[in-house]
């Protein structure tokens, strides 16, 4: 997208202008959530992949935004975002 601007071709006695417009590509998933059974106590993991790398990812448990702690940890790496709950009971169903 930085890249949109107005460029010259110069040859001296004459120019030629164009302007470029880079329109974002949405982010799509490429791989979706799947559904996970874990025992309590245990640890899950949950993994989606995007189509664009390093897009900045929300988790979110229903309508609460999850943030990083003891329980929830995050990870991302290029395309693959990944939501790690540790000790899971009951209520993280």
């Amino acid at each position: 997208k930085s890249d949109s601007d107005t460029y010259t071709c110069d040859i001296g006695d004459a120019q030629s202008r164009a302007k470029l417009v880079v329109q974002e590509m949405p982010v799509l998933f490429k791989q979706e959530l799947q559904n996970e059974e874990a025992k309590e106590g245990k640890q899950v993991k949950l993994t989606c992949e995007l189509s664009k790398p390093d897009t900045p990812v929300k988790w979110m448990k229903g309508d609460t935004v999850l943030y990083a702690s003891e329980k929830y940890e995050f990870k991302q790496c290029g395309t693959v975002a990944e939501l790690i709950i540790r000790d899971v009971k009951s209520v993280d169903s």
